[in-house]
């Protein structure tokens, strides 16, 4: 009689499982994902409101116009750069934007391309310095950083533009599908640029430029030009939150994108996009955004004190830097 010893999971079965979790972990944006999985359970146990409609829109949105900062700060990480001046640029945009929208007569619907080109304009000058002119990258945008807020001040006087009228107003406060427009946007261009970075030669030059310059020079990429483009993305990433903050509050704050910087190096970091550039995810970005989002939600809603908020991202930029630097040797 021929006996048959159980075996509560075949071999193959248990290495493909083992398979895919070693991927999984291998992923840049596996810890965040888990991170913000653990998070927001938390926060629905603790508060009842926490996952209903309006809060979850709430969070959203919040996480939209840091993580659209985030996406263009990850395309410069991933050069193996880094852009101090995002949150500036974001502010002077949207002043710029402003000002062209209620006293130079341009029509609302063109109001975001021209925001749009000219922070890209904003980024392309961090370019010129950092990749033609090979200086460190940390010194000019803050450099920059300084000057984008000075002549936001210069041209504000430290004061408001205000009201940017109800046709404006849709781009900020409209919403598709229940869905409010700056986190379809902020999605959308998400998208784009996962496209980008992988299925063109642009976004394979990118990781190449950021994993090895001198390598990706002698392979014949024109380095220069893809970290031009990177830290021009940077800048016009940073005015498209700006403008779009800008038509949500009706009004063009001289202080927009002044908390923007922190949120948006954390989100691309623990997304997994490495300091050191050539490995990043957009998919960690955007989730990181949220995580960030979440967390500053729970705080509020745990009536934690707003100094407490600061100090709790401040930890967690240390964290996802500790983490980075385990990832890196591991």
């Amino acid at each position: 009689m021929e006996i048959v010893t159980p075996s509560a999971t075949p071999a193959p079965v248990a290495r493909r499982q083992a398979t895919l979790v070693s991927r999984f972990w291998a992923w840049e944006g596996s810890g965040v994902l888990v991170a913000l999985i653990v998070l927001t359970g938390a926060l629905a146990l603790a508060a009842d409101n926490f996952l209903s409609g309006y809060n979850m829109s709430v969070v959203m949105r919040q996480a939209a116009f840091v993580g659209l900062v985030a996406l263009g700060q990850t395309l410069v990480l991933l050069v193996g750069g880094i852009d101090l001046s995002v949150g500036a640029a974001a502010g002077l945009s949207s002043i710029v934007g402003a000002i062209a929208l209620s006293q130079w007569g341009i029509h609302p619907w063109l109001i975001i391309p021209f925001t749009m080109a000219f922070g890209f304009a904003l980024g392309a000058i961090n370019g010129v310095f950092v990749a033609g002119l090979r200086l460190n990258p940390f010194i000019v945008t803050l450099a920059t950083w300084e000057i984008f807020a000075g002549l936001t001040l210069v041209i504000t006087k430290g004061y408001p533009i205000r009201p940017l009228g109800e046709a404006f107003q849709v781009f900020g406060k409209g919403e598709i599908w229940g869905v409010p427009l700056p986190v379809v946007i902020f999605l959308v261009t998400a998208l784009v640029l996962i496209w980008m970075l992988t299925q063109t030669r642009l976004g394979r030059n990118i990781f190449a430029v950021g994993g090895n310059r001198d390598a990706a020079i002698l392979a014949g990429i024109r380095a220069r030009w893809v970290e031009f483009f990177a830290f021009g993305m940077a800048g016009m990433l940073s005015a498209l939150a700006g403008i779009l903050f800008a038509s949500r509050m009706d009004a063009a704050q001289p202080s927009v994108g002044e908390g923007w910087l922190m949120g948006a190096i954390t989100a691309a970091i623990l997304g997994g996009t490495s300091l050191r550039g050539g490995q990043g995810s957009i998919i960690g970005t955007v989730l990181g955004a949220i995580l960030l989002a979440v967390l500053a939600n729970g705080t509020v809603l745990m009536n934690v004190s707003g100094f407490w908020q600061r100090v709790i991202v401040g930890c967690v930029v240390l964290v996802a830097v500790l983490v980075d630097l385990l990832r890196r040797r591991g």
